[in-house]
């Protein structure tokens, strides 16, 4: 067997109409189906695939995520983009949407904004940054992460 793609994330959310506004009307992806109230779940594509993330509502009185370090997933990476101009729009929009901004940050390889959604989960916003090679040199992909002032 050889993996050939990450396909698609699926998230528990505490309120489907909550996280769908989120995804939707702050990170722009487009929606492909609707929250059934028999299923109460919401599909998203950026159009490459049938669908790339998935959220299943589990209420309110679902068990928070845990904070600090712990095992499972850290966060999910996004690419909005090619340029450092696409993640500046990226850092205004979620200014100004009040969306809690965790950091920035220079991998060599992407330049990264990294975000909450609603429910805790850490997004990573980023572009691959123009130029580097990473193919020809892997050990750019672990590079030390600096601070990227944007």
């Amino acid at each position: 067997m050889q993996v050939k793609e990450l396909g698609h994330a699926v998230l528990y959310v505490h309120d489907i109409q909550r996280s769908s506004a989120f995804y939707r009307d702050v990170l722009g992806w487009t929606p492909i189906a609707n929250p059934d109230p028999r299923f109460p779940a919401a599909a998203f594509s950026s159009g490459r695939t049938h669908h790339e993330l998935l959220l299943i509502e589990v209420g309110e009185d679902a068990q928070e995520l845990q904070q600090g370090r712990h095992v499972g997933l850290y966060h999910l990476g996004i690419k909005i983009g090619d340029s450092d101009d696409e993640l500046r729009e990226a850092l205004a929009t979620c200014r100004e949407k009040r969306v809690a901004v965790i950091g920035l940050s220079d991998h060599t390889v992407s330049h990264s904004l990294y975000v909450s959604d609603p429910d805790g989960n850490e997004l990573e916003l980023y572009i691959d940054v123009p130029g580097v090679d990473w193919k020809s040199n892997p050990a750019a992909v672990m590079a030390p992460t600096r601070p990227l002032a944007l």
